[in-house]
């Protein structure tokens, strides 16, 4: 999976809202907190805003708040509100996808993984972001991640 600045700046802007809880930030108080550039960070509050991820405040004490609670929103959420789906093998479902030959079983790698990113991006939340806490099964697979670097290099 590759992940876009689309996908990190929404996820980083989504939980300065969660930490920010009822107090509504503007785009520029997100854009300064995040170093996201303000103008593509626009683009991506409004396709959170037709998610119903996040709702916009007007007046002067406006801005943006979440649109439900942050232990309610998973960053798969956030992730498929600005960039689809989790996985996608050139656009086609995994459901149905097939190969010949020696690559048969290659859709259930594709599977695997897309079922490995649900685990960990559906079961934390921006609440979790948020404080700071991530779910255990995220703790695991990051110390994981780090012996492997130690193991293997980058």
């Amino acid at each position: 999976m590759r992940i876009t600045a689309r996908t990190d700046y929404a996820v980083r802007a989504m939980a300065e809202l969660a930490a920010a809880g009822d107090t509504p930030l503007t785009a520029e108080q997100l854009s300064d907190r995040q170093d996201i550039p303000v103008r593509f960070l626009f683009g991506i509050l409004r396709e959170l805003r037709l998610a119903h991820l996040v709702r916009s405040v007007r007046g002067p004490q406006g801005g943006y708040l979440l649109a439900g609670a942050a232990d309610e929103i998973s960053l798969a959420a956030v992730i498929r509100a600005v960039d689809g789906p989790l996985a996608k093998v050139r656009d086609l479902s995994l459901t149905d996808l097939e190969h010949p030959g020696a690559a048969a079983v290659l859709p259930d790698v594709w599977r695997a993984v897309r079922t490995s990113l649900r685990q960990v991006l559906e079961a934390t939340t921006l609440a979790d972001l948020a404080r700071g806490e991530l779910p255990d099964i995220v703790r695991e697979r990051a110390q994981q991640y780090t012996a492997d670097i130690r193991r293997y290099g980058q």
